[in-house]
């Protein structure tokens, strides 16, 4: 029997990882629908990944550091799930593509290597939601 080769390039833990994240936030879309403010959508998506015994931290600081300096005013995270992929919750209109960019940027301050990008804001949940992979760290 051959063993199941994962295309991404990600561990199966963190693709199993990335699948409840992508479960979780459907099923808090699906129940509360678009039009909430992100905190709710932030908050009941912790709720839901916690229930299923994930780890996920929000609101997480992390520090900017530019040639030895650490930066006062740190980035928050939303989510950090399981420690290692960064969730970025909105609550808007639409996505663009300078919140891509927010997603890469976390993940190369932060040195890890996947995101998700999730807008609760719009009709069907597929329309919301981007994973964004860091392809070269720095």
């Amino acid at each position: 029997m051959s063993e199941m080769r994962i295309e991404s390039g990600f561990p199966e833990e963190i693709e199993a990882l990335a699948k409840q994240i992508v479960d979780a936030a459907f099923k808090v879309h699906s129940q509360l629908g678009p039009g909430l403010l992100e905190s709710v959508y932030e908050t009941c998506l912790c709720h839901e990944l916690r229930r299923r015994g994930i780890a996920v931290s929000n609101q997480v600081r992390a520090p900017i550091v530019f040639e030895g300096l650490e930066l006062e005013a740190a980035l928050r995270l939303d989510l950090l799930v399981g420690n290692e992929i960064v969730v970025e919750v909105k609550a808007i209109e639409k996505l663009l593509r300078i919140h891509e960019a927010q997603v890469l940027t976390y993940l190369k301050l932060t040195h890890k290597k996947l995101g998700f990008l999730i807008n609760f804001n719009v009709e069907l949940f597929r329309d919301g939601i981007k994973r964004i992979v860091l392809s070269r760290p720095s």
